[in-house]
């Protein structure tokens, strides 16, 4: 029969549970915290997990994201709760777990629910996304080096200009699979040495150190004192200076430490021309990962997000391309959509960067900025649509064309159309 791990924090209803079960011809392992379910997860790797929502050091549903996040949810999982947590197990379902049992739980609904969890087929999960997946973008390609380089030489590294999702894929890319992973945003109770018993040899991660609250920074400060000795790897991310965590009334020796070594990420702002493709391998996982329909970019579309001020930086472009794909009502995400999208004021496209640096630099590479910035004020303005672009600058289509080129600005297949028709001229 089948091996079932039993989580509650109840010793009555997790000898009730196991009564049951054995009676039924299954072996059943009880574990009375987050802590211990770890372990018997791991060693027992049981067929069934039934999983309380309410427990004393982490609830279940942090449980299972922290299973899933770590490709370890490769069994089924029901959740099981009191009255009024309905809803947090209807959440729970979102997040992997496939049916909960309300309490007081009828025998013959547990029976019924066991029966039918254990004919559950769990689909293989997906790997997470990691840096690995951009290698045809040199900014990114560059990044993971860099990445790799300094966390080779370090327990503690800090991600600024990161937060959230960007800051995850980065720290994904260090983390080697099959090896513990603890958010340690995720937990509202205090961390404890068994937790990181558990976690050794893995990452510690924060998503953003600026949202995680009191208790999460006294987790965090006993965290560092133990990284050693548990051969553990914390990774932080920031958006913000360190200076405002102190003033938000964090300790500034804390904050010294997680400060002593760190990777800044490159700005969008400053490598514009990395976007399209950047947008494109983004949208590409998000469709294999079913997060979204299956959707692509047109042309037009990745101009008018290469040309996008990008003020929110990698949050900002991640959820954008997330977005797009989910409100788009065609499987081509066109350039109306990506207006309608980030100019949701209906205001005029972005200005172009101001003239005046132009003046510092020699005429030859200002002339090339300025037509730079010129051309991408136009094509911006006429959504990539390249007729009247050309009618807008008085160029004929084919010079306009090896001019775009010429300032590495492609807009794509019409481009490489027009250059076989010139060299057949």
């Amino acid at each position: 029969m089948a091996q079932i791990l039993v989580v509650d924090d109840e010793m009555g209803i997790r000898e009730l549970l196991s009564e049951i079960l054995t009676d039924e011809g299954h072996s059943v392992t009880l574990a009375e915290d987050a802590a211990a379910a770890r372990v018997a997860r791991n060693e027992k790797r049981p067929d069934l997990v039934l999983l309380d929502i309410w427990m004393p050091d982490i609830d279940g549903i942090s449980l299972l994201k922290e299973w899933s996040a770590a490709g370890l949810l490769t069994m089924p999982v029901v959740m099981m709760s009191g009255h009024g947590t309905i809803d947090s197990a209807v959440e729970a379902t979102r997040v992997g777990a496939i049916d909960f049992l309300e309490k007081p739980i009828a025998l013959q609904k547990l029976l019924t629910t066991v029966k039918k969890a254990l004919k559950h087929e769990v689909a293989p999960q997906k790997p997470p996304l990691t840096l690995d997946a951009f290698s045809r973008s040199p900014l990114l390609r560059d990044l993971k080096k860099r990445l790799e380089q300094t966390a080779a030489k370090t327990s503690v590294l800090l991600l600024k200009s990161a937060a959230g999702s960007i800051a995850e894929i980065c720290a994904r890319t260090l983390h080697t699979p099959k090896t513990p992973w603890l958010d340690l945003s995720i937990s509202s109770a205090p961390l404890t040495q068994e937790m990181l018993e558990n976690a050794a040899g893995g990452i510690l991660f924060i998503g953003d150190l600026m949202l995680i609250t009191k208790l999460q920074q006294k987790n965090l400060a006993y965290a560092l004192e133990r990284l050693e000795k548990y051969n553990l790897q914390l990774i932080a991310a920031t958006p913000r200076p360190l200076s405002d965590l102190v003033e938000s009334g964090w300790e500034p020796t804390l904050v010294a430490r997680l400060g002593e070594v760190w990777v800044s990420l490159p700005q969008l702002s400053s490598h514009t021309d990395d976007v399209p493709e950047i947008a494109s391998l983004v949208l590409t996982h998000l469709v294999e990962r079913n997060g979204v329909p299956s959707r692509y970019f047109s042309t037009a579309a990745l101009n008018a997000l290469r040309l996008h001020h990008w003020q929110g930086e990698w949050s900002e472009l991640l959820a954008a391309v997330k977005n797009l794909a989910l409100s788009a009502l065609e499987e081509e995400i066109t350039v109306e959509d990506v207006e309608s999208l980030l100019l949701r004021d209906g205001g005029p496209p972005p200005a172009a960067a101001p003239a005046l640096p132009l003046f510092n630099q020699p005429l030859r590479d200002a002339r090339e900025a300025f037509e730079r910035l010129y051309f991408e004020h136009h094509l911006k303005c006429e959504g990539g649509n390249m007729t009247r672009v050309a009618d807008r600058t008085g160029l004929e289509r084919t010079h306009l064309y090896r001019k775009l080129k010429q300032l590495g600005l492609n807009p794509g297949r019409r481009m490489e159309e027009a250059e076989s028709v010139d060299k057949g001229q």
